[in-house]
């Protein structure tokens, strides 16, 4: 029986507390959706997966055990897979835990996931939350087979004059490796994941998803690897995009990344380089938005 097959008894589930939170705004109902079960401890992988596929984000995360010194373990998954690492759940996750304390001075956290240990700040804002996470440094691949650059371009349905003239297709990672594209603004609106094999392409590439970016307007965009949902505000693409803009385009230190426009939830993310470590800071607004319990 696979994990989408498996059967989960209501009991199993009794008790059970989520939050919905929206995160990259300062607006309900805009922003990246996401789902957060703060006392996931005595689930398995298999309902896990089936509880992100009940919920219907793009993302939900799962903590594992009461916050220490230690930080608090985590796991992430999207309707299709467990990821190791995800910005926008881990920023969520982390003003939930600011809410759960009740602290009202600022905190920092430490989420531990599958990659590895991210370092959170938190704050209590009048209307919410901000969170603001540390990525590390980005290391960067580029120099892959032509043809299976070309591949992924085709792939996206993308001609060679919606490409941004002189600047280079690089892997890009800070915990999860991203394939940026750089268009203009007209390959931004028309781009779209357009074959079964996509995922298999960006490997060859060394990538697990893309993020197609207009480098003038700070604006990116990426879908799961089917091309079946388009993602709203990508925090794990937010830090290998601002390395790669600081790399090739000279941009300032601090820049907005905006996503989720042509989804109708307009998204910002706020990203930084650290002056003293040269990690990439990721930041936003974080607004919690409901919470529920299962019977």
């Amino acid at each position: 029986m696979t994990e989408r097959q498996v059967q989960v008894a209501q009991s199993d589930l009794s008790g059970l507390r989520w939050i919905h939170a929206d995160v990259f705004t300062h607006t309900p109902l805009s922003g990246n959706g996401l789902a957060i079960f703060p006392e996931a401890g005595q689930l398995s992988t298999a309902v896990m997966q089936r509880l992100t596929q009940e919920m219907r984000q793009f993302e939900s995360i799962f903590l594992i055990g009461e916050p220490s010194e230690g930080g608090v373990a985590a796991r992430i998954f999207t309707a299709e897979e467990e990821l190791d690492f995800a910005g926008h759940p881990v920023l969520g996750a982390a003003a939930a835990l600011q809410h759960l304390t009740g602290a009202k001075e600022d905190r920092n956290w430490r989420i531990v996931l599958n990659s590895g240990e991210i370092s959170v700040r938190t704050q209590t804002r009048p209307h919410g939350f901000w969170a603001e996470m540390d990525q590390g440094i980005a290391s960067f691949e580029q120099d892959r087979p032509s043809e299976a650059v070309r591949h992924v371009l085709n792939g996206l349905g993308l001609e060679s004059n919606l490409l941004f003239d002189g600047l280079p297709i690089a892997t890009v990672s800070t915990g999860l490796p991203y394939v940026i594209v750089p268009v203009t603004a007209g390959g931004l609106a028309v781009a779209q994941i357009q074959c079964a094999d996509f995922e298999q392409r960006l490997a060859k590439l060394g990538g697990k998803f893309v993020y197609v970016l207009d480098p003038e307007a700070f604006e990116g965009r990426t879908w799961d690897n089917l091309g079946l949902v388009e993602d709203i505000a990508t925090g794990s693409a937010a830090g290998p995009t601002a390395a790669y803009l600081w790399r090739y385009c000279g941009a300032p230190e601090n820049l907005i990344l905006r996503q989720g426009r042509f989804v109708g939830r307009p998204s910002e993310i706020v990203m930084k380089r650290d002056p003293i470590t040269g990690s990439v800071l990721v930041s936003g607004e974080i607004i919690l938005l409901a919470k529920g319990r299962f019977f």
